[in-house]
């Protein structure tokens, strides 16, 4: 007992300073009892508070919500089955039952030091590996963001590393288990996009220890190894089968899923087939200088943001002359009729649209990861170094056009990502890691360093492209180009006639020193980074400190290194308190429609574009009828891009015309298809006074009385832009069968009972007829009339549609898909034999222990 001690007394250890670390990192907050406030966290409160009220009340997991975009599947909203909560209690208890950010940076540390301990690190050298990942500057701005099931996927992917490196060790048991309980909880978090990045990473070690094995006349048990790998894989992936295969289903006919309609535009027609639009693919994309925040975090000024708010700004020179001429320039362009920002005051001079902040490695560890370049043998130094290249070539997105037409035309699945630019991640993996092991090698082989051809050039080289390249952006910071953004230098070439081109060349050349300055200040303290690294590496080979000295040394060098720069992106600022996150406080226009207690929806322009309104505020309210989602229905977007952006800037242009009076808005022909989404409501801002009722609404379903069959959604689409949607319906061919052979009779329908997967009807028709419901058609949703079951059709492109006969009769409509069931049987299957691999390696212990006890 006192051995298991022992060995297990640097791990406790470990531990017990990462859960300091991240206690301390978030310490002011957690005492003030703030909850993180992030864009993304805020958004779900709003398209997840229908689903929490409803569990809470009934215990039932509903996979339907009303709120968004007139309803759709929860399957991306908020997925949940008993399969994944049954492993997320082990998730939690794997994280010590902590919560919150606590929780994502200790497991974010914890993850790391398990895969080096996997590659046998002592524990105070992979705990220094554990900082260098977990304080990588993007994981804490995807914190700060609430990209939680994004950040929650990226810490389980180390330790399912970890499972392959140890079957490649011969260690079976324990990898396997690795592998299926880590690949488990990083599909359980639910961020395929991180998990199809890493999966390159792990074909490419793979591959690495092929070739190996191949040098060594090993390739059986290369070949055993990968098989338990594939297979403890496939057993973590069945674990979570009820998630993939609905994820699955619903992509098929999510935005992610295939285009129905013909292009609009030639330029359109050049889209992706089956996936997302190429520019939205590429929207995020990482300009290729921009590559060199990994060394300088300030390469291109850091994050969006206001220049006059950066601390500090006032020592830098550059400063007065830049404030100066911003002063001047809104002096001219007053005295030309012109209220404009003055351009160059966002901080950041990138290539994206605009970003949080930038991803930061820590200058020491480029150092340590281009010295192990040279310095580190075998086939897995050239598996990291391929990951990370290929992690720049994804990342670079439009900047890098060949490559990336290449992989959305003919890589698979990867045309239903966007964002490439957190590609990064592959990098900031594979690059503390190659300098980890380089770091290892060199405490194991100090005299290699100086003593061999092959360390001198690899010491040398590594300071060179590093320290020297710092040095030489400190000195002229110039090298890196005028550091202007091409939005701004596009405002000002257009402001030169006005302006004056001499001054606007001035502030052009102000705007260039100002952020000159930036650089040049970051790049310096890079290079200060990088010499105290190396000082403490010199004292270590010239015998002077211990090995543990050195790892104390540097450990303290690169967390305050990434720690400072990482509070610029998560600090107290990112955190609010939890009541004003959870609960929002209606406005009085809000309120006003709150006193509408029928069943409706609401269009609200009070928080910009409707139909991508990131806070999802409507939706914690109201049945929204835009909202923000990543993977909305095909269908509705469009809806969206054919129908309801024409509609809306006709029907409000009409609305503001009769001063807000609906009487005098032709409402019927200005928006028949807002008008069958049963738009009630519509919000122009905070005031009573600006929530206007919408007379004309369709309201929950009605009779048509004239059906059209058409051949294509072209044509249905083409068809609706001119229906009378009120007493007309266009329809697919495919659902005549479904809904033909009713006479079109009218009569009366009442909305009796609304759940999230379930809405009940009263039905009153003389002759019976076709009823249109205020309703998006999925599948997987059945109906009754009077306990039996009809079939839905779809019409209008994307409503429900059902017959009746004549009479009184008692509509149901329900969401209860029963294929997860089976999913469910699968994925309990697959977790009882993760917990048989466990007991199988308690049983080996416990031998392993007896026998070390007769001896």
């Amino acid at each position: 007992m006192n051995t298991f001690l022992k060995k297990i007394s640097g791990d406790a250890i470990a531990v017990l300073l990462f859960l300091v670390i991240a206690f301390t990192y978030f310490m002011t907050p957690i005492s003030q009892g703030l909850v993180l406030g992030g864009h993304d966290a805020m958004a779900a409160v709003g398209q997840g508070r229908e689903n929490a009220e409803y569990v809470a009340a009934t215990g039932e997991q509903t996979r339907w919500t009303n709120t968004l975009f007139s309803g759709m599947p929860t399957y991306q909203i908020a997925p949940a089955y008993e399969s994944s909560s049954f492993l997320g209690f082990f998730a939690k208890a794997y994280g010590l039952f902590t919560s919150g950010p606590v929780l994502y940076l200790f497991l974010f540390l914890l993850g790391f030091y398990i895969l080096l301990r996997a590659f046998n690190f002592r524990p105070w050298l992979a705990a220094l590996g554990a900082i260098v990942w977990a304080f990588s500057s993007y994981f804490c701005i995807i914190i700060a963001a609430g990209h939680i099931w994004k950040v929650m996927t990226l810490t389980f992917i180390p330790p399912t590393i970890a499972g392959l490196i140890l079957c490649y060790r011969g260690k079976l048991l324990w990898g396997s288990f690795v592998t299926a309980l880590f690949t488990a909880f990083q599909i359980m978090s639910n961020h395929i996009q991180m998990s199809y990045y890493f999966a390159f990473v792990m074909f490419f070690l793979v591959l690495a220890y092929g070739i190996d094995a191949a040098r060594r006349k090993a390739l059986p048990q290369w070949a055993k190894a990968t098989g338990v790998i594939l297979l403890a894989g496939v057993v973590g992936l069945l674990a979570n089968v009820s998630n993939l295969y609905h994820t699955y289903e619903y992509s098929k006919l999510s935005m992610r899923g295939p285009a129905e309609l013909s292009p609009q535009t030639p330029e359109k027609a050049q889209a992706t087939n089956g996936g997302l639009d190429r520019d939205y693919i590429t929207q995020w994309s990482y300009g290729v200088g921009e590559s060199f925040t990994l060394l300088v975090p300030d390469f291109n000024g850091g994050g969006s943001g206001s220049i006059l708010d950066r601390p500090n700004v006032e020592e830098l020179n550059g400063y007065d002359r830049f404030y100066q001429a911003a002063g001047r320039f809104q002096e001219i362009a007053a005295k030309s009729g012109q209220q404009v920002t003055p351009p160059g005051l966002d901080q950041y001079w990138g290539d994206q649209p605009f970003t949080v902040g930038p991803v930061y490695v820590g200058a020491f560890v480029c150092f340590l990861f281009i010295f192990g370049l040279f310095f580190v043998r075998g086939p897995l130094k050239w598996a990291l170094l391929a990951s990370t290249v290929l992690s720049f070539l994804f990342a670079w997105g439009h900047n890098n056009p060949a490559f990336t037409n290449f992989c959305i035309d003919h890589l698979p699945l990867y045309n239903k990502f966007r964002t490439p630019s957190s590609a990064l991640v592959v990098a900031e993996f594979a690059i503390p890691l190659l300098a980890m092991l380089a770091l290892a090698r060199l405490i194991k082989s100090p005299a290699d360093v100086f003593g061999t051809k092959r360390g001198k050039i690899a010491f040398s080289v590594a300071s060179a492209l590093t320290a020297g390249l710092c040095l030489l952006l400190w000195l002229f910071p110039s090298l890196a180009g005028d550091c202007i953004s091409a939005k701004d230098d596009a405002a000002l070439s257009a402001m030169g006639s006005a302006l004056g081109f001499d001054f606007v060349n001035s502030y052009r050349g102000a705007i260039s020193d100002m952020h000159h300055a930036i650089l040049a200040a970051s790049a310096l303290r890079s290079l200060l980074i990088i010499l105290v690294g190396i000082g403490l590496l010199w004292l270590y080979l010239r015998g002077m400190i211990k090995s543990w000295m050195l790892c104390v040394g540097l450990f303290v060098v690169c967390l305050f290194d990434l720690w400072q720069v990482d509070k610029h992106y998560l600090n107290d600022a990112s955190f609010t308190d939890p009541v004003q996150m959870q609960t929002l406080t209606p406005s009085a226009a809000e309120d006003v429609v709150r006193k509408d207690k029928t069943d409706f929806r609401v269009l609200n322009l009070s928080e910009g574009n409707p139909f991508n309104e990131t806070s999802n505020r409507t939706a914690y309210f109201f049945q929204s009828i835009g909202g923000y989602n990543a993977a909305k229905l095909h269908r509705y977007q469009d809806l969206i891009d054919r129908c309801l952006n024409d509609e809306l800037q006709g029907f409000l242009g009409a609305i503001n015309m009769a001063g807000g009076d609906m009487q005098r808005v032709p409402g019927d022909s200005l928006a028949p298809v807002l008008n069958m989404l049963n738009a009630k409501w519509i919000i122009f801002g905070a005031q009573a006074g600006q929530a206007l009722q919408n007379p004309y609404a369709n309201g929950n379903a009605w009779f048509a009385t004239d059906v059209k069959y058409v051949d294509t959604p072209d044509a249905e689409m083409a068809a609706l832009k001119r229906l009378d949607t009120k007493h007309a319906a266009v329809a697919d061919k495919r659902f005549r069968t479904a809904l033909d052979g009713s006479p079109l009779g009218t009569g009366s329908v009442r909305l009796t009972q609304r759940k999230p997967n379930e809405v009940r009807y009263e039905v009153t028709s003389d002759k019976g007829g076709l009823i249109v419901f205020s309703e998006i058609y999925y599948p997987g949703w059945k109906a009754t009339v009077d306990g039996q079951p009809v079939e839905i059709g779809r019409v209008n492109y994307l409503l429900r549609a059902l017959k009746v006969p004549a009479g009184k009769h008692l509509v149901v409509m329900e969401y209860r898909p029963t294929s997860i069931s089976v999913t469910e049987a699968i994925a309990f299957s697959a977790i009882a034999v993760i917990f048989v691999l466990l007991l199988l390696i308690a049983l080996r212990l416990r031998r392993k222990r007896q026998a070390e006890a007769k001896d």
